[in-house]
């Protein structure tokens, strides 16, 4: 196999961080990216955290011509380049479908349709595609409900209930055999590109997995995009001395895994042939509430600033979601290595050097003009 790598998205966190792991292990990689304002601010300039060893090529997914000739003489394709946000993804929808879906298609398209010398595809995918998590019930046992009603919601019964008998339910591991039931435009894009990656992998005998990430945290996420992950959102409210806006009540939970872990499940599925045309979560398999994040990373930072529950909800999330790693364990050999308490420590290292912008009141605004708050 080449030793050459394509890294779509390779200027973003975590294909960043894919990149400097390639390079420690001796292959030539070329990074495909479109420096995206929202993520790396305006003017479009190479992050300086990107490694001077890489070949970057300026492009768009979605110009098939560009992506073209990025992947000329490459052996292995990591595929991040995505739009990524829930609630953006709801009125920018053309965007999100063009950049995930269409930029996708492109990229498959070409391995279809075109000479190449790629014999493995890597795929970011989403813990989103899943929705809701997977539940327990006392009485019906594993349950898989799909969304709260809407009377419900303005009631504020945040938790959710058995779709059998109405029960308030527990939240119990998701694997991946729970039926996908995404609840954003972005859920429905990922999950997209999962599936249209793993159909062509697999009809044109192109070794291909996907990786549904769960919540990743680490250094080099976008602090100033309100749309990217929690944790840098909160951190961009309390550098600012803002309190976290957290909708609902702050107890739904999510699996928030480091980028170190990431980065080992990438470079696992990278080398292990028995996980190729799979999906895995990738994820701790340890649910953490969303109020607790917030209260951790207050901490982390030395602000005295209590988070505000909004008491509302953001239409397209979910109540509780976190990862079932059994066969992530078993094919990967993967094993996640990172505690939350231990590995928010370099995300804060990270935020304190940054000059950030809060844009959350902005986002929040825009959401609530749409009606998509309740």
């Amino acid at each position: 196999m080449s030793k050459k790598v394509l890294v779509t998205g390779g200027a973003g966190f975590i294909g960043s961080h894919i990149v400097d792991e390639l390079l420690k292990r001796g292959y030539e990689v070329r990074v495909f990216d479109n420096l995206e304002p929202q993520v790396h601010g305006e003017g479009g300039q190479i992050p300086e955290y990107l490694s001077k060893e890489v070949k970057f090529v300026y492009g768009d997914v979605r110009d098939r011509d560009g992506l073209k000739k990025a992947l000329q003489g490459v052996g292995v394709i990591f595929h991040e380049a995505a739009a990524v946000g829930v609630g953006q993804s709801m009125y920018e929808i053309a965007k999100y479908v063009e950049i995930n879906v269409e930029g996708t298609a492109n990229l498959l398209d070409i391995l279809a349709n075109e000479r190449h010398t790629v014999r493995k595809l890597i795929i970011a995918s989403s813990m989103s595609i899943y929705g809701e998590g997977a539940y327990r019930c006392s009485t019906c046992g594993v349950v898989n409900p799909n969304l709260r009603n809407t009377e419900q919601l303005k009631n504020r019964e945040w938790e959710m209930k058995c779709p059998n008998c109405s029960k308030i339910v527990e939240p119990v591991p998701t694997n991946e055999n729970k039926p996908l039931y995404p609840t954003s435009v972005y859920a429905v894009t990922k999950r997209d590109q999962e599936e249209m990656a793993l159909v062509v992998g697999r009809a044109y005998e192109i070794p291909t997995i996907a990786l549904r990430y769960f919540n990743v945290y680490g250094p080099r996420q976008a602090l100033s995009n309100p749309y990217t992950g929690v944790g840098a959102i909160f951190s961009s409210r309390l550098l600012n001395n803002k309190p976290p806006l957290i909708f609902e009540d702050g107890l739904q939970s999510r699996d928030f895994i480091h980028i170190n872990d990431i980065i080992q499940a990438n470079m696992l599925a990278l080398e292990k042939e028995e996980a190729n045309y799979e999906s895995f979560n990738i994820g701790t398999g340890r649910k953490i509430t969303v109020l607790k994040l917030a209260e951790i990373l207050a901490e982390k930072l030395g602000k005295k600033i209590e988070p505000v529950a909004v008491n509302k909800f953001r239409v397209g999330d979910i109540r509780h979601c976190y990862a079932d790693i059994t066969k992530a364990r078993k094919l990967l050999k993967f094993e996640p290595k990172i505690r939350f308490e231990d590995g928010v420590e370099d995300l804060v290292e990270w935020v304190k050097k940054q000059q950030v912008s809060d844009r959350v009141e902005v986002a929040k605004k825009e959401l609530e003009k749409k009606g998509l708050t309740i």
